[in-house]
Parts: structure tokens; sequence; C-alpha cells
């Protein structure tokens, strides 16, 4: 099973994934912790990133494809994976289909978290507090969400036209929201 989640920042992605992977058995591999990793531990890649990760830019193409396609070549990959922040771009989208087309793979289904943008906005700034992410401050979620619009949104298209392209109801309680995500993946686990 491979399978991309995709939805604006904070529509629970993170969270989703961890059920979905669980219940599937594959790991779920986020740029954003990968990133995340990056940053605490200092490494030049983290350093890069941060800088655009606090004005709430996406990290360059050719840092972030070399990270999943490294990824996505690790052993506990192989039988599938789900993707969680990644393809954010067209560019990423060719980038991903060249990674799986060369291991005799495709991609099962892309599942887009639809969400509110005040809930998400809410969201964020909760996360926030909770977790001590200084990155999240308002004007850096309202400028994710642009960047969003503007980069990512596109790609829901492009799914859609494939046929693969499942959008779930991301709002609600995480149990509710889990239940829709299974229930719009049966027919791919039939397949």
């Amino acid at each position: 099973m491979r399978l991309i989640i995709m939805g604006p920042p904070g529509a629970g992605k993170g969270t989703q994934a961890t059920h979905i992977a669980e219940h599937f058995g594959i790991p779920a591999i986020s740029t954003g912790d990968i990133f995340r990793r990056n940053v605490s531990e200092g490494t030049p890649l983290g350093v890069e990133a941060k800088r655009y990760m606090d004005a709430g830019e996406y990290v360059p193409d050719e840092v972030t494809n070399l990270m999943v396609r490294d990824r996505i070549a690790e052993d506990d990959a192989k039988p599938g994976f789900l993707l969680d922040g990644y393809p954010r771009t067209l560019a990423q989208v060719e980038e991903l289909d060249a990674m799986i087309s060369h291991t005799g793979h495709e991609l099962d289904a892309v599942v887009v978290l639809t969400v509110d943008q005040d809930e998400i906005v809410s969201r964020l700034l909760q996360r926030a507090q909770v977790e001590g992410r200084a990155d999240d401050t308002e004007d850096v979620i309202r400028r994710r969400q642009e960047v969003y619009a503007e980069q990512t949104e596109p790609l829901i298209d492009v799914y859609r036209e494939r046929g693969i392209l499942r959008e779930v109801d991301g709002m609600g309680e995480v149990a509710e929201v889990t239940g829709r995500l299974f229930a719009a993946l049966d027919d791919v686990t039939q397949s």
C-alpha cells in the first residue's frame, strides 16, 4: 500500500497518518518530522530548512526530494508507505512518480483532509502553546495556508484526474475522522 495524505497545515494529517500506518502496517513518513529532527540536531540540512520553515515557506525541492528518495528506499518502506507532507509541488509529483515507478510500483491512493481555515488556525495556535513550537505564530500559520493554496492545492486536481483521490472531511473528533478515512480507503484495500 503506497499512500499520500494531504491537506493544509493543521488539518490533522500527522495524527491520522499514525492511525493509517498502524492499520496497514506501513511506515508513516513525515517530511515535517524529518525537517524538525534535523533542525533540533543542528545538521547543515536543518540549518537550511529552518530558514524556510521560520518564514512559513517550503524547503527547496532538491533538499526534500533527496531526503524522501532515501527514506522510501529503506527496508521498512519496501512493502509500502504513507507520505505526509510530500509531494507539495507539481515538480515533486513528477519526482515521486519517478521514484515509485523505478521500483515497479504506483501510488494506490491520495487522501485529502478538508478542514475549515479558521479551525486550522485555532488548532495550530493551540498546538504551538502545548508543544512550544516557536514556528507556529499566527502570521506564519496564515502564510503557510497561502503557500499551501498556491503550491499544493493544484496537486489535488492531478490526483483527481488519475482517479486515486479520496477527499475526507477532517472536522470532528479524531476517531470520527479516522473512520471516514478507512471508509474512503476500503476500495483500495479490496483491489
